[in-house]
């Protein structure tokens, strides 16, 4: 138990020291890039001196930069992200929430997909190597995988919503019309579930082949059990064990490549308020959006160690004490 306590002790302190990292990178890189928040606060209106120095005033902009670092990392250890200077100072944090749960509704189930599709895919393949569909659902992964996501959107676009007619290119429902339609959720969660749902096959198959070729496998062979049974109850089960941590990763990914989705789909999501962001020259908003991508990334990660560790008796008989695997 004390070697698990400090195995997650450490993997706490490195996320932190990441986490640090990225947000002193991060504002670092947007001080030195071009753009004036005062004007990007005000609009396109000319401004006076006196007026721009009284904004600089009342916003800190006239601290130094080390100074005004040390107080925004303050200010992200407690929650406040900082406010928007191009939307009348409103706060960063609520800008981000108000988007949020847009891009989770493309995220979890392009996440479930993957997930599903890739461990069925995958142990059918595993199931039948060295045979035509093994070989079929193999190329296909290694294609789709290939494919950038913002283009295999767009090509979903011109077959599905332009030569065929069948569903909306964009939005996240019909002009005027408030919620989401699933309709409209139906390309940008395909687009976004495909390349994970390829990788996560491929991973399958491979874990899968090896479940397969274990003692127990023959052991439940020598029981006249039916090769379905053996595939899913007994060499499923052991091959899922590297799916927690890819598919762990996998929804970081998703999440990180919500951006070029949601800019290809118009949908109102975070991808495409980092996208607007940076286009306006808001830079406290593109430092939020990422500084709260981070964060989540990082939490994902260590409930997947935390997870895997669980689930994965070999790490469990590492950690455990010595009297007790002796037993």
């Amino acid at each position: 138990m004390k070697a698990r306590l400090l195995h997650h002790g450490s993997v706490l302190l490195s996320s932190f020291i990441l986490f640090i990292v990225v947000i002193t990178v991060l504002f670092f890189l947007l001080e030195l890039a071009p753009g004036d928040p005062v004007q990007a606060l005000v609009g396109d209106v000319p401004l006076t001196e006196e007026f721009r120095d009284r904004l600089t005033a009342a916003y800190g902009l006239d601290e130094p930069t080390w100074e005004r670092y040390l107080i925004y990392l303050g200010n992200v250890l407690t929650g406040n992200l900082g406010y928007s200077f191009a939307t009348n100072a409103e706060p960063v944090l609520d800008i981000i929430l108000s988007r949020a749960g847009n891009t989770l509704a493309l995220a979890v189930p392009s996440f479930l997909l993957s997930a599903a599709g890739g461990i069925v895919l995958g142990s059918i393949a595993a199931r039948t190597r060295k045979r035509w569909l093994d070989g079929g659902i193999s190329g296909v992964s290694v294609g789709l995988f290939s494919i950038p996501n913002f283009w295999f959107g767009m090509l979903l676009i011109i077959v599905f919503s332009i030569m065929l007619d069948w569903l909306p290119t964009g939005g996240k429902s019909p002009y005027g019309q408030p919620g989401i339609a699933w309709e409209h959720m139906v390309l940008p969660v395909i687009t976004m579930a495909t390349s994970e749902l390829a990788y996560k096959a491929r991973i399958m198959r491979s874990s899968m082949i090896e479940s397969l070729g274990q003692d127990f496998i023959d052991t439940a062979r020598s029981k006249g059990l039916s090769s379905r049974r053996i595939l899913w109850h007994h060499a499923l089960p052991n091959a899922l064990l590297p799916m927690v941590t890819v598919s762990g990763y996998s929804l970081g990914f998703i999440l990180a490549g919500s951006v070029l989705v949601e800019r290809v789909f118009g949908w109102p999501g975070m991808g495409l308020l980092l996208v607007d962001a940076i286009e306006r020259k808001n830079n406290m908003v593109v430092l939020g959006i990422t500084i709260v991508l981070t964060f989540t990334i990082i939490i994902i990660n260590i409930v997947t160690d935390v997870v895997y560790g669980i689930v994965d008796p070999r790490l469990r008989a590492q950690f455990a004490p010595k009297n007790e695997v002796t037993r």
